[in-house]
């Protein structure tokens, strides 16, 4: 380990520096299976993994329908482990919703990308963990509570490492007594696995110009994302059935809002429940959170949680432009990989399985430019090319226009989808614009307050649904308040973007948080990040998009053990 002296402040920084031939940014299902791939293929490698959480597993939350195709190719004695996927899919419905009834979708109309056949019901923060364990034990190095801050760039224009955030830093940007400087770590490459709304992987996309590729002839439009909120309940025994998986459309959102509801019963009677709702929504008086709290209080939904016991809550953005969205995945010193490039399958709503054979298709690729002594400062498009002859691309290439059919409406959504799944080209030109010609941001799709009427959400009973601060206390989130401030608004835009988004559109921040983050006093916006849950839609759908999310220091945030 070398020293490394850097300016701190007025102080004179020495930072420890450490020398590998892999440093992975995130310690997700994708950068996982990289590392675990790597070691694989040369136990020899040092292969060093920064996770910002707490442990791995602590920010990651999702549905989760599990396909298994990848970690059958990566681990394919994975059955045979003691590993925490053991609830396979046994009963899947999707149902479309009104206020107070359901509407089975029948199988033989269910398009493909919806069987489940196969699949499993899981906790992902608790897969991870199991995943992150395995890695530990074939030699992967794995650091918990190191962000990684900055990328390391050197004299000649690539990527050489990556610098991981200081710690015990007090608000005034003074060291602190429990002060600990955060290392270098220099690598012949560099793989970014951040997952949705990476911070140094949207820094790296406009420092390299990653939207254009292809010579300049393919432009990836601006990434879509959506919002994932979700609790975790234990029920009554006799309503627990094991390996049911519901999804349901339409009620409580508009027809002009996109979204899914879920309800996976798993094991032991724990049921995930939760909504997924698209940032590009119009009515700036919609609050996500309180439509999660009415989805539950319809009959489907009340019938299985009534007189159960919610047990934890969390919420995280996630990629869903999908195939037009995936930019250049490769530059000089570094790939991006899982959610970080948006590989995320949003017919499916799955993107574990392809984060994870992304990170192998990116180790693969690492690992024949490191048995040449050819990975250090190179642009490995073969990345690239071989994902263009994985079945990720097959996947996402043949769902690339399910989310833009639901421009409309919901159902002319409906409409459009199917036939778009259909091999009538012609029919689909004519009666399909591709969201490839029609890009906006999440942000730009908020219309304003005078167009709507404010929405009378219910008030919560405390049994069903829950007030958010309640909820809150069941994500385990713990920001320190005596550090920097890590959600900004950007420099020149304090009074008039925040007076502009309090007049013309009723607040918005204060609605779309699931933390409950942001409040508006007289005009102007008050940020308590003490609760907040990482989740970055902050940075998505503030209209004019004048916040600002950087990395907290390490160990902040939620810590999910169930989600």
């Amino acid at each position: 380990m070398l020293k490394a002296v850097r300016k701190f402040g007025s102080l004179m920084v020495q930072r420890d520096r450490i020398i590998c031939d892999v440093v992975i940014v995130g310690a997700g299902p994708a950068g996982l299976s990289a590392g675990i791939r790597l070691k694989q293929l040369n136990p020899d490698y040092q292969v060093i993994v920064v996770e910002k959480g707490v442990e791995v597993g602590a920010h990651i939350v999702s549905g989760c329908l599990f396909e298994p195709r990848a970690l059958d190719e990566l681990i394919p004695n994975w059955r045979d482990m003691d590993s925490p996927i053991k609830t396979p899919v046994r009963n899947f419905k999707t149902l479309i919703l009104s206020e107070n009834k359901s509407f089975s979708i029948p199988n033989f109309v269910r398009p493909g990308y919806l069987n489940n056949e196969g699949n499993y019901i899981i906790s992902l923060s608790e897969t991870t963990r199991w995943l992150g364990k395995y890695a530990e034990s074939i030699g992967v190095q794995i650091y918990p509570s190191f962000p990684a801050s900055e990328v390391l760039i050197n004299q000649k224009g690539y990527v050489e490492g990556i610098i991981c955030s200081d710690f015990g830093i007090g608000k005034n940007w003074q060291p602190r007594k429990d002060y600990q400087k955060g290392v270098e770590i220099y690598a012949k490459h560099s793989l970014f696995a951040e997952g949705s709304k990476g911070s140094i992987s949207e820094d790296l996309i406009k420092r390299f110009n990653l939207g254009w590729f292809d010579d300049g002839e393919r432009y990836a439009i601006d990434q879509s994302y959506g919002l994932g909120i979700k609790e975790v309940w234990k029920i009554s025994p006799e309503k627990f059935e094991e390996g049911l998986a519901i999804q349901t459309l339409n009620w409580p959102l508009d027809l002009s809002t996109r979204g899914r509801g879920f309800m996976y019963h798993q094991a032991a009677d724990k049921v995930h429940v939760g909504l997924v709702i698209s940032l590009d929504y119009n009515n700036p008086y919609i609050s996500p959170y309180q439509e999660f709290q009415r989805l539950k209080t319809h009959p489907l939904y009340k019938h299985y949680l009534e007189g159960g016991e919610c047990l934890a809550y969390g919420a995280r953005t996630l990629t869903e432009g999908g195939f037009f969205s995936v930019p250049k995945i490769t530059f000089q010193g570094g790939m991006l990989i899982g959610d970080s490039a948006g590989f995320l399958n949003y017919a499916k709503l799955k993107g574990t399985h392809t984060a994870m054979k992304s990170g192998m298709i990116a180790a693969e690729v690492l690992h024949e430019a490191l048995s040449k002594d050819e990975a250090e400062g190179k642009d490995l498009y073969d990345y690239y090319e071989k994902y263009r002859r994985s079945w990720i691309w097959d996947e996402l290439i043949s769902v690339r226009h399910i989310r833009s059919c639901f421009n409309r409406n919901f159902w002319m959504g409906l409409y459009l989808a199917a036939l778009s799944y259909s091999e009538d080209e012609v029919r689909l030109k004519l009666n399909l614009r591709a969201k490839s010609e029609n890009s906006w941001r999440d942000s730009e799709a908020t219309k304003y307050a005078k167009e709507y009427e404010p929405i009378q959400y219910p008030t919560p009973d405390g049994k069903i649904a829950f007030d958010l601060l309640t909820n809150l206390r069941r994500s385990g989130t713990q920001n320190d308040p005596d550090q920097p401030d890590f959600i900004k608004i950007k420099m020149g835009m304090e009074k008039q973007q925040t007076q502009r988004s309090s007049k013309e559109f009723a607040g918005l921040e204060e609605k779309f948080c699931p933390g409950g983050v942001f409040t508006y006093e007289q005009d102007q916006l008050k940020i308590d990040q003490t609760k907040c849950l990482h989740c970055k839609a902050c940075e998505i759908k503030t209209v004019g998009e004048f916040l600002n999310w950087i990395t907290p220091e390490g160990g902040s945030g939620p810590l999910y053990t169930n989600m």
